[in-house]
């Protein structure tokens, strides 16, 4: 027979861990909806300085752009990988973690170096583990990045392109669709050769159109170009920290309707035997004043 005193402690314990999840749930929503507002206004100016991006590409100037240039060959390759600092957020840190090792082990294939940063210390951890020497991390990018703190990073990777010291960037994070989808991904962000398709798409709409620059075409392209891929870096950014919210959301979520159910079963088996330990002792004392009887 079970214990009842067990199973109310068992129970006990069930609700108080209900009450952290609850919690935790009520703050990654908080926090999401935050994130997902600072990722939503990021999104559009994002789309629209790609399309302008695009649009300059296309109109057939004869001007032209480091960034915007494929290199012949790759010698050298930068992998910015982008998780949290913290767990109890599902699959989130994992699916990073396994699509940077492979898009890692991919690119070194190929290229004879290949250098790694890393932004969380769920994928600090997770990739110093498997021996991946890590050039550069960072723990500070919480659910709030900054343009500023991305800016400097991001200012390093174009130094470091137009020198020649590095010819292709690619990102592995968590682009963020909608509630229900967040998908891991890595993106090439240089060179920026590769536009969005809607930005490419209203690109060759207008490629019959005559521009007029001031003071000219080259020093346009000389501003436009970075902003746009410093942009896009922190679109990775914004997209991560919101991913995390809502995987974290979701989990905590699951993990306190678990909860109410375990709870709910732990009830049951209390009550019958809590009622099983009443029968019998009643039966015990009803057997005992028959034995006095005779």
């Amino acid at each position: 027979m079970a214990n009842p005193r067990a199973l109310d402690r068992r129970r006990k314990a069930v609700r108080n861990i209900r009450k952290i999840t609850r919690t935790m749930e009520l703050i990654a929503t908080a926090r999401f909806k935050k994130a997902m507002d600072r990722a939503s206004a990021a999104t559009a100016y994002t789309r629209r300085i790609t399309e302008l991006v695009a649009k300059l590409a296309n109109a057939g100037l004869e001007v032209s752009h480091p960034l915007l240039e494929q290199r012949e060959e790759i010698k050298s390759a930068q992998v910015l990988v982008l998780a949290g600092n913290r767990g109890f957020c599902g699959g989130f840190n994992g699916n990073v973690n396994r699509l940077a090792l492979n898009r890692i082990g991919e690119l070194r294939e190929e290229i004879p170096a290949v250098r790694v940063d890393v932004s969380g210390k769920r994928a600090i951890t997770g990739l110093t583990s498997r021996e991946v020497e890590l050039a550069e991390t960072y723990t500070h990018f919480e659910d709030k990045p900054t343009f500023a703190e991305v800016e400097l990073i991001a200012t390093r990777y174009l130094e470091a392109y137009q020198t020649g010291e590095l010819d292709r960037l690619d990102v592995v994070y968590t682009r963020f669709d909608s509630i229900a989808r967040q998908t891991p991904m890595v993106e090439t962000l240089l060179p920026l050769g590769s536009l969005d398709a809607a930005g490419e798409g209203e690109a060759d709409a207008d490629h019959n159109l005559d521009y007029e620059f001031l003071p000219s075409a080259e020093s346009i392209l000389e501003e436009v170009v970075p902003t746009s891929f410093k942009v896009r870096l922190f679109k990775c950014f914004l997209d991560s920290a919101v991913s995390e919210q809502v995987a974290r959301m979701i989990a905590m979520k699951g993990a306190t309707e678990n909860a109410d159910g375990l709870i709910k079963s732990l009830s049951m088996a209390y009550n019958r035997a809590r009622q099983s330990r009443i029968t019998s002792e009643i039966l015990e004392v009803i057997g005992g004043v028959e034995a006095l009887k005779q």
